[in-house]
């Protein structure tokens, strides 16, 4: 759930504008960065190896042999990325494409079950349900088998779960810390209510990850129709799930994604974290290049400055799913300008939403996209959380990040970014799935829409930054 919807089911209307004023107020709007791409002045992006930084001739040898079947330049695009973010790509990882909550807790769970060193697990929501208490029960045995775990949740997706919940896994010797206290005599640094800690991550022994849009809740339990070969009327509309996608990495990229989990939680004075190998010697166990991007509120955003490069430079593709699609001018200009030199877009967004307000805000949106040649897709049989995009075939990316100001502004999140032309087609595969289950939006249609959802957008977009 989005942080508007979590914290105002338990607080009073006047309540919730009261803090909303207080924590918003006291700062200006912020705004994205101008993202012009130019040409950089090495045309050979950086490739961290377990060896060390590749010299550029070795670089480009790499890129040559693991890009030679991508459409487009992936090593001019790789290096503008790196221009505009400052993070280097990653070579020599596997990573594993999951898709929906019950595979990727399966997968989560037996990768904890083997653990022998540590579990840092950090989520957005962590539910006191039957999939939650399952992951909790786990959690706290392997604690009693004498691994480290370190859990950080964040304060508002937590605001469901009872005290006692996290209470009983401090019992068991479980390091849990609450990202940003709602109380803001809990906090124990600068109270900043509005920025929130949406990132999905755990890492096991330092050397396996997981990362996506999943939370650990029931909302998950139930997979959506993807793959399957139902038909939307045999399959009970109450037992259809969310449709989300994560992912599994193994290799040297884990390193700064453990990096990502300890320097949030030293930033947010969680204590010290007990003595485990967080950063074991990592080998290449794969030929996936990838680059890791973690974005706070403090800095601008690598993530949107990446999606941004990716969709100025695409010659071929751009394919967007979108759980929550709330862009600015900037993304919305770049999807037209992608669309009028023949370049296919199109967004798969959600035609069932969990948060109608937000899915108003973006449907405000949908005239000049679908006026300047992009295509809109909304998905009808499951509850679309998923955030990911393939560019060309083989730029791809997948994480926590909507394609909204409160992932790029105010949150803190993660993504990663796989630059393979093989990962790429199972990301086209992927989306093709969904489109067979999307009904497209016509405009010639969507101007006849009704004037109350006219309104309801109106009235959504007055408010869209803060949504």
């Amino acid at each position: 759930m989005k942080f508007r919807q979590r914290f105002a089911r338990y607080c009073s209307p006047f309540a919730w504008l009261l803090a909303l004023c207080l924590s918003c107020g006291v700062v200006a709007c912020k705004s994205l960065p101008d993202v012009e791409p130019e040409a950089p002045a090495k045309a050979v992006p950086t490739i961290a190896t377990t060896k060390g930084t590749l010299a550029p001739k070795q670089a480009s040898a790499l890129a040559a042999r693991r890009w030679a079947n991508a459409s487009g330049n992936l090593k001019a695009l790789a290096a503008l990325e790196e221009q505009a973010t400052g993070v280097p790509l990653i070579a020599g990882n596997k990573v594993m494409l999951l898709f929906d909550g019950p595979a990727t807790m399966r997968e989560m769970m037996a990768a904890a079950r083997v653990a022998t060193s540590s579990i840092n697990l950090e989520t957005y929501i962590f539910d006191q349900d039957q999939v939650g208490i399952e992951f909790a029960d786990l959690l706290i045995e392997k604690q009693r088998q004498g691994v480290a775990v370190n859990v950080m949740v964040d304060a508002v997706g937590a605001l469901a779960t009872p005290a006692a919940f996290f209470d009983r896994m401090r019992q068991a010797g479980i390091r849990v810390l609450v990202f940003n206290p709602v109380n803001p005599a809990k906090a124990r640094g600068k109270w900043e209510l509005n920025n929130r800690n949406h990132r999905k991550l755990m890492v096991v022994d330092g050397k396996v990850a997981f990362t996506g849009g999943i939370n650990i809740s029931s909302t998950y339990a139930n997979s959506s129709l993807f793959r399957s070969r139902q038909k939307p009327d045999q399959v009970d509309g109450d037992k259809v799930g969310w449709r989300d996608t994560h992912v599994k990495i193994e290799g040297p990229a884990v390193a700064p994604l453990q990096w990502s989990f300890v320097n949030l939680w030293v930033q947010q004075e969680g204590g010290e974290l007990p003595q485990a190998e967080y950063f074991p010697t990592l080998t290449p166990v794969g030929d996936k290049i990838v680059r890791v991007l973690a974005s706070d509120p403090a800095h601008e955003s690598d993530i949107y400055k990446a999606l941004v490069v990716a969709i100025s430079e695409a010659k071929k593709s751009i394919h967007i799913t979108s759980a929550y699609f709330v862009p600015d001018q900037q993304i919305v200009d770049a999807l037209i300008a992608a669309a009028k030199r023949g370049v296919d877009v199109r967004l798969v967004l959600p035609g069932v939403s969990d948060h109608s307000l937000i899915r108003y805000a973006g449907q405000g949106f949908y005239d000049p996209l679908l006026a300047g040649g992009v295509r809109i897709f909304e998905l009808q049989i499951a509850v679309l959380h998923a955030k990911t995009a393939v560019i060309d075939g083989a730029w791809s990316t997948i994480g926590s990040a909507n394609i909204d100001r409160r992932s790029f502004i105010h949150n803190y999140e993660l993504n990663v970014v796989v630059i393979d032309p093989a990962f790429g087609a199972a990301m086209e595969s992927a989306f093709n799935e969904d489109l067979r289950d999307s009904k497209e939006v016509l405009l010639s249609r969507w101007r006849h829409r009704p004037w109350s959802d006219r309104l309801k957008e109106w009235m959504a977009r007055l408010g869209e930054y803060w949504i």
